[in-house]
């Protein structure tokens, strides 16, 4: 995927989310997605490319060792973050499916009466 492609890409899923809120706590250079206040995406309007998501600690080593364009989190915490980067080895169905995990995973730690989804059957087939 390329830069454009990989960052439109992760914005529409991330727009298509409940209770998804688009910000920009840190300056016009940067979108930033929450849920109820806690981020789950982080694009950078720079053009690079690059997708900041969540990611369960030990999925992320897998992530990173099956895939090429998936390094860790670019200026976050390296065990719990990843960065897509545009390359061969990333599809849409896959940048999908993670933002998607990313959202879960945060929805899971709210409180229960603030989860816009139940994130034991949200986005699982």
């Amino acid at each position: 995927m390329d830069a454009a492609l990989i960052t439109r890409t992760a914005a529409a899923r991330a727009d298509e989310l409940p209770g998804s809120e688009r910000s920009a706590p840190f300056g016009p250079e940067w979108d930033v997605y929450k849920v109820r206040g806690r981020v789950f995406l982080l694009l950078p309007l720079d053009g690079t490319g690059r997708v900041t998501l969540k990611s369960h600690p030990e999925d992320a080593v897998a992530l990173r060792e099956t895939f090429a364009d998936i390094v860790p989190g670019y200026h976050m915490n390296k065990k719990h973050w990843i960065t897509l980067q545009p390359g061969p080895s990333l599809e849409a169905g896959l940048v999908d499916e993670l933002v998607t995990e990313s959202y879960r995973l945060v929805v899971e730690k709210l409180p229960r009466a603030q989860r816009p989804v139940d994130p034991e059957v949200f986005g699982r087939v």
